[in-house]
């Protein structure tokens, strides 16, 4: 098959976004880790382990081998997690289509990537690695989104942000459907921001939930109610623009735009956000208690058995609010959660407090 586009990545994003490209009668190739997902797509036109319940259309085609994947497509996507996203680009690195810059390449991962120089943004970090001919040309694509929405033809708005116009308006026109809204920015560093301060904000919002749901153990936490969710999710906002700032973005409407609080208050409230469960487990499942600290924790975060983006981010957003000297209690508060320095109950108290 001569796919003009190639996902790295056959988790539920990067297969829902696969999804819609190959819908519109475009051949589209998926890279896979797992063998197993490979056959399941190519002979079953499903990928149940990450996206269950989806039919894939035939012009969708995975294979395991990463440089087959990426040689002379027209268009890349990076979908793999933070955690793996260098290792990934690294792979691909001798491709002659890369390495001649032939190749448009964005990326849909959340978070920071941890680098000798401290956290940074996905793209200026990617830049450093592949060849010259990608710096300022890169896309990012976030939004207000979850991959068993979008591959269910659910109507959804993402934003594109690159440094190049050009660029932006190709990935927009590759994406854009019936159900799926691409939009252009600039603001490339405000939206990747945003993008990955939101999961943190998520995993406090799911811990509130379910106290707020269970009823909690104490009168203190009978307080707790929908207005207090959204006392959460307007301060984490604001903790996020701040970040953002600080970081470099050029537009303040980028946070109270789709790719701000449309995708903020998604994240904390769709019951598909694996952050808000996460943090939702942590106060009805204590699933923190078999892990030390926050570094154990991401040291193996695959007996989570789901990989919420939020908890590296946490630890990223701790070092860079020390480095900006910045005020984020909701932030700094979770990571002390996750770093097991304080319980779920003191953390709402304190922040609470901090507000008066």
């Amino acid at each position: 098959m001569n796919a003009q586009t190639a996902v790295l990545g056959a988790g539920a994003w990067g297969t829902a976004v696969a999804k819609v490209i190959a819908e519109k009668g475009k051949e589209v190739v998926i890279w896979c880790r797992e063998e197993e997902t490979a056959e399941d797509i190519n002979k079953r036109r499903r990928n149940p382990r990450f996206l269950p319940g989806v039919t894939l259309p035939e012009t969708l085609t995975a294979t395991t081998d990463i440089e087959e994947a990426a040689l002379g497509r027209e268009f890349l996507i990076l979908a793999v997690p933070s955690l793996y996203l260098l290792e990934t680009v690294k792979k691909i690195l001798l491709v002659p289509s890369i390495r001649e810059g032939e190749t448009a390449i964005a990326v849909i991962t959340k978070g920071f990537l941890s680098t000798p120089k401290g956290p940074r943004l996905l793209l200026e970090t990617l830049e450093d690695y592949l060849p010259g001919f990608y710096r300022q040309s890169l896309v990012y694509i976030a939004g207000p989104s979850h991959a068993e929405e979008v591959s269910r033809g659910k109507i959804t708005g993402l934003i594109a942000a690159s440094e190049s116009p050009k660029n932006s308006i190709r990935f927009r026109e590759l994406l854009k459907s019936g159900s799926l809204f691409v939009f252009s920015s600039f603001d490339v560093r405000g939206v990747q921001v945003a993008a990955a301060a939101k999961n943190v904000i998520a995993i406090a919002f799911g811990m509130l939930d379910a106290i707020k749901t269970m009823g909690g153990q104490t009168e203190e936490a009978n307080s707790f109610g929908d207005g207090t969710e959204s006392l959460l999710l307007a301060a984490g906002l604001n903790e996020i623009q701040t970040l953002g700032m600080a970081m470099g973005a050029t537009h303040p409407e980028t946070f109270t735009s789709i790719s701000g609080i449309g995708d903020l208050d998604v994240t904390c409230r769709s019951v598909f956000g694996r952050n808000r469960r996460f943090g939702k487990e942590i106060i009805e499942k204590k699933i923190l208690k078999p892990f030390k600290d926050l570094d154990d924790l991401l040291r193996r975060i695959n007996e989570i058995g789901y990989l919420p983006e939020g908890v590296a981010a946490a630890k990223h957003v701790k070092v860079l609010v020390d480095k900006y000297r910045l005020k984020m209690p909701i932030s700094v508060g979770l990571y002390q959660i996750l770093n097991r320095e304080i319980e779920p109950l003191d953390f709402l108290r304190n922040f609470l407090n901090s507000l008066g």
